[in-house]
């Protein structure tokens, strides 16, 4: 959902914000222009954010887009652009601040028509430290045999939910209209559910908004993630944040070891299905969906961090390309990690995967980003 606010600074605001599972929700944004005796002019963005979950392990991804040809056209502006306590990453609910700085460097001369879009995405902090990898790189396919996956990892965020059809019709809307990162399969309701207008715009299908994204290509996935400056995970990211590390505090800390660091699944060694308590949404309509489900509706069985949806549901494409001595033979391809709704609960486990040309677009594959 969108708002426009006329402003006194004659800055046309574009305010975005969706429940759960979508964007979060921001409250009084407000954009003013502030002249300043060194580095030229500046804009200020105030805005609140309310969520009562917000915490140094659990932030917002906040990213600010602006357009300056009344939204035909739009722009991330960059991280080293903005100061304050309202961009990035944000852990602590209240209200916040950015100031944009270089906008005299931009390629517009006034403010007078300056669309400015601030969406704000639900992140989990996975903390520095080893985890205990099991599957091997491509798939096993190492014919090389020299180096040795990466188990010991730097700190990281990645998206709480998978990426939905209500973010990712709102990219469409921004940069879609010939008809880029759309195909006519995910005009399919019940396996995808966003539709194509005659005039270039899309729409999600009522309902449908807080389902998972699908029929993405790798470059789809890329390019939405590139649209809000984060990135898809590595394989190893995938799998720790599926694991937990050693220690889910991190081993700088080292005061919460993990229990399980070998969990075949998030929520521990129990099948999916064990008890007849379906823990994912996989290939049996006994958990309740025929399909995809929406995100977060397993959430009691997240991650030790806490992150939705990584066994089942769609399966995840992941960066790494094929090209290194891991992956000889397998040139061009990509993995994709998590098992889906049409896999057998077996296979959505932490290290079964397929590997599929990025061109594939299929109604099991979606993704989730990282900063």
């Amino acid at each position: 959902m969108q708002h426009r606010f006329w402003l006194s600074l004659s800055l046309l605001l574009v305010f975005c914000y969706c429940s759960y599972g979508k964007w979060l929700t921001l409250n009084n944004v407000k954009v003013r222009q502030d002249p300043t005796e060194l580095g030229g002019p500046r804009i200020s963005i105030e805005y609140d954010i309310n969520e009562p979950n917000l915490l140094p392990s659990s932030p917002a991804y906040v990213f600010i887009r602006y357009s300056e040809d009344a939204g035909q056209t739009w722009h991330l502006i960059p991280k080293t652009a903005l100061r304050g306590n309202g961009h990035d990453l944000v852990s602590k609910a209240g209200h916040k601040e950015v100031v944009w700085w270089g906008t005299d460097q931009t390629s517009f001369s006034d403010f007078v028509m300056v669309d400015i879009c601030v969406r704000a995405l639900a992140m989990v902090q996975v903390p520095a430290g080893k985890f205990a990898r099991k599957s091997l790189s491509g798939a096993g396919r190492d014919e090389s045999k020299t180096q040795k996956p990466q188990s010991d990892l730097s700190l990281y965020y990645t998206a709480k939910y998978e990426t939905t059809l209500a973010m990712y019709v709102d990219y469409l809307n921004e940069v879609g209209g010939d008809g880029m990162g759309w195909n006519k399969r995910m005009s399919h309701i019940e396996r995808c559910g966003i539709k194509q207008h005659n005039n270039g715009t899309y729409t999600v299908e009522p309902g449908r908004e807080a389902y998972p994204i699908t029929y993405v290509s790798w470059y789809d996935a890329a390019a939405f993630l590139q649209w809000c400056g984060l990135r898809l995970p590595t394989e190893s990211e995938w799998e720790k944040a599926f694991r937990g590390g050693f220690y889910l505090d991190g081993d700088h800390t080292r005061k919460t070891p993990n229990p399980m660091p070998e969990r075949p699944y998030p929520w521990g060694e129990k099948t999916p299905g064990a008890g007849g308590l379906w823990r994912c949404n996989c290939d049996t309509d006994e958990d309740g969906f025929a399909y995809t489900a929406p995100v977060g509706s397993f959430s009691q069985f997240n991650s030790p961090y806490g992150i939705c949806d990584l066994a089942g549901n769609v399966g995840e494409w992941t960066q790494d390309w094929y090209s290194t001595s891991f992956h000889a033979g397998l040139d061009g391809f990509r993995m994709v990690r998590g098992g889906s709704w049409m896999a057998v609960p077996v296979g959505c486990d932490a290290v079964t995967g397929a590997t599929e040309l990025p061109l594939k677009e299929s109604s099991i594959m979606g993704f989730r980003g990282v900063r």
